[in-house]
This record gives C-alpha cells, sequence and structure tokens, in this order.
C-alpha cells in the first residue's frame, strides 16, 4: 500500500520517499510486539504478547510459530552471540536462547526479591543487557500470571551476564517501557506508558546521558540528567529505534513518529494498526518492521538503523 505520511518538518524528506511503500508481511497475532531482525536467513521473530507466543516470519517460509506458549514474551533482542535474548513478563525474567536451542534464564530477582514484569531491553556494546521492568505481567490478565509486586517501584536495570551483577540505573520513571541508545551510546531513550491504566500518567519519552564510572566495576555505570525528550500523542510510545543519524522512531497510537536528536517531531509514518514495537533490518540495514495490532508491517526508508 502506498505510504501515508505527515511531514511536520522538512528533514523528514531525506528520510521517507514520498513514494515508499508500507508492507503488511503477515497477520493473524493476538498482540504483535517486540521485532528483532535475524540477517542470517533474513527473518524477523517477534512476540504474540498477548497470545502467549513466539513467531517468526522470512520471505520464504511465510511465518511459523518459534515457542508456544512463550511465557509471555515481550521485547526481544539479539546478544554479542547472535542469540535471542528476550523478556519473559510470565515468569518475570530475562531469558536468553542458547545455540543448542535451549532457553535460559539469566535474571529473575534483585535484591532477592522478584522483577515485575521484564518488558523490553536492548544489548549495549560492551554485552551488558539493559531492559525496563514495569508491572504489566502482574497486573493485566493477558500479559502474564499474575501474582504480587516485589519491587518497590518500576526501574530500567542494566545487567551484566559475564557477572550477574545487576543494577537500576533510571528509578524516576512510573512505568518505563521501550528504550534506545543513541548511536555512540551515550544516551540512553525510554519511553514512559503509565497512561495506558493510570488515568494523567506519563505518555512521553524521556532521556537520559550515560555515564560510565570506574572500568571495573560495571555495576557503576548509571545515567543522569534525565528530561523529557517528547511527549507522544495521540496514545503512548511503546518500542523504540535510533537510526544512525541518532533519529528517534517510536510507535504511538497512529503512526511510527519520528523525532530529530534534538526533540523536533519531524513526522509521522501512518500505520492502520496501533503500532506497538519495531526495528531495523534487511540487507542494508534500511528496512523499518513494524509489529501493529495483530500484524507486522515493513517500509523501506533511506537511513539504516543501529542496534537492530
Amino acid at each position: 500500500m502506498p505510504v501515508d505520511i505527515e511531514i511536520y518538518d522538512d528533514r523528514l524528506r531525506a528520510i521517507v520517499s514520498i513514494d515508499a511503500s508500507l508492507q503488511k508481511l503477515t497477520n493473524g497475532a493476538v498482540h504483535s510486539e517486540g521485532p528483532v531482525y535475524f540477517h542470517e536467513d533474513n527473518s524477523v521473530v517477534w512476540s504474540d504478547a498477548h497470545g502467549n507466543r513466539l513467531l517468526r516470519w522470512s520471505p520464504t517460509d511465510d511465518v511459523s510459530v518459534l515457542r508456544n506458549p512463550s511465557d509471555y514474551q515481550s521485547g526481544n533482542y539479539r546478544d554479542l552471540e547472535g542469540r535471542l535474548v528476550a523478556c519473559s513478563s510470565g515468569l518475570r525474567a530475562i531469558i536468553r536462547r542458547e545455540h543448542n536451542g535451549e532457553w535460559k534464564v539469566l535474571i529473575d530477582h534483585y535484591l532477592g526479591k522478584c522483577l515485575n514484569s521484564p518488558n523490553d531491553l536492548v544489548v549495549k556494546s560492551d554485552g551488558t543487557i539493559w531492559f525496563t521492568d514495569p508491572p504489566y505481567g502482574i497486573t493485566e490478565p493477558n500479559q502474564g500470571y499474575g501474582g504480587e509486586q516485589e519491587q518497590s517501584g518500576s526501574y530500567v536495570y542494566c545487567f551484566d551476564p559475564a557477572t550477574d551483577e545487576i543494577y537500576p540505573v533510571v528509578t524516576d520513571m512510573v512505568r518505563p517501557n521501550g528504550l534506545a541508545f543513541s548511536p555512540d551510546e551515550s544516551l540512553l531513550y525510554v519511553s514512559d506508558t503509565a497512561a495506558f491504566n493510570i488515568p494523567g500518567g506519563p505518555h512521553h519519552i524521556r532521556v537520559y546521558e550515560v555515564v560510565n564510572v570506574g572500568a571495573a566495576f560495571r555495576r557503576h555505570r548509571y545515567v543522569k540528567n534525565g528530561r523529557v525528550f517528547a511527549v507522544i500523542e495521540p496514545g503512548q510510545p511503546d518500542g523504540l529505534r535510533v537510526d544512525e543519524h541518532g533519529n528517534v522512531f517510536t510507535s504511538s497510537q497512529d503512526s511510527v513518529q519520528i523525532y530529530a536528536n534534538d526533540g523536533t517531531r519531524l513526522g509521522k509514518i501512518i500505520v492502520p494498526e496501533t503500532s506497538a514495537n519495531l526495528t531495523f533490518g534487511g540487507k542494508e540495514g534500511d528496512r523499518l518492521f513494524i509489529t501493529a495490532g495483530k500484524s507486522l508491517y515493513a517500509i523501506n526508508l533511506n537511513t539504516r538503523g543501529v542496534q537492530l
């Protein structure tokens, strides 16, 4: 289908071609979330988060089920060895698919207490896993197995699988959800989706400066100077990705919205269903895959993503 875009700043024209096409690749999920691209076989793995399944699409094999049940997997990513790492809202854990295909729980506690329900994650270039931990798998019946919240808040954590150290790096958000680093990893963007079920709650993206203190002590890696980067409407932001120029792509109720790194909204790529998450992929890294509603969409852009 021809792409429907809204242009608020001429800088968008260098990112999205007017004659680009938004393709629906497949549908049939209950709620599509957390796409991750695998260049080895040109496939996309994503979560049917409310259907409790993990799905895979490729242009040659169409759609298959990788995991059922998936323990309410949500966000997915690749680690430095190409293994799939994921947030399990059901297990309240970060999990990883090993090279032999087995799934391993990497972390499910902080200070001896269960995590809330990890939602989304990214892997930094040093191998650390940064993830958000809102309570949706506890509070929402179609996102987890329920239970009691044991953590005192909803935080963003940095977890080092090499040492098993875990440290909260963002503690001043209500419901942190999606996250992404700037190209040089000096900035961390985090979406807050509290407005989803808290009347008057935040529906914005915050940005933090990343500070590394003491190379020998990874637990001392933290962020500072958090501020609101952009208020997202309609709806809330969820999944985030950043391109090679530092532009921020975020899901929203009616579209994928694109922001320059100075916080200016450049425009929107209108999506027929409510978008939840997105990732870059394709041979050149310039194809944007979008999980929205029951479906998986794709569009070719004039820019490449970082942290695919």
